[in-house]
């Protein structure tokens, strides 16, 4: 008997709420034109990688701030229209990015 079925069994009039998740992952973003800027910083003596630059509306940009965040499997924030990660992540964001078909330039370092 896994979790499902012991949450069944303790709450049988629960519906459960269709997973967003999924509508997140299949939604376009909007690709532009010049690049994003992805660099590196210390803030307070900590790693940040930070990701500028996107000129779509910023619902976009949050949605792929937490692609990034989950898939990475690190913290961070959106602000400022900026992503913030925490940790030195420009190599692995870049490869993402460039597969979803994001044209990213790395500053600093």
């Amino acid at each position: 008997m896994d979790l499902q079925d012991q949450l069944k069994n303790l709450f049988p009039d629960h519906i459960p709420l269709p997973e967003e998740e999924k509508e997140i992952e299949n939604k376009e973003l909007w690709i532009q034109e010049e690049p994003m800027i992805c660099k590196f910083e210390k803030r307070n003596g900590k790693p940040t990688t930070i990701i500028e630059g996107y000129n779509g509306s910023d619902d976009d940009f949050k949605i792929l701030a937490k692609e990034l965040k989950t898939k990475l499997s690190v913290g961070g924030s959106f602000k400022d229209d900026s992503i913030i990660i925490q940790g030195d992540y420009r190599d692995k964001i870049m490869t993402i990015l460039k597969e979803k078909g994001f044209k990213v330039k790395r500053v600093g370092g």
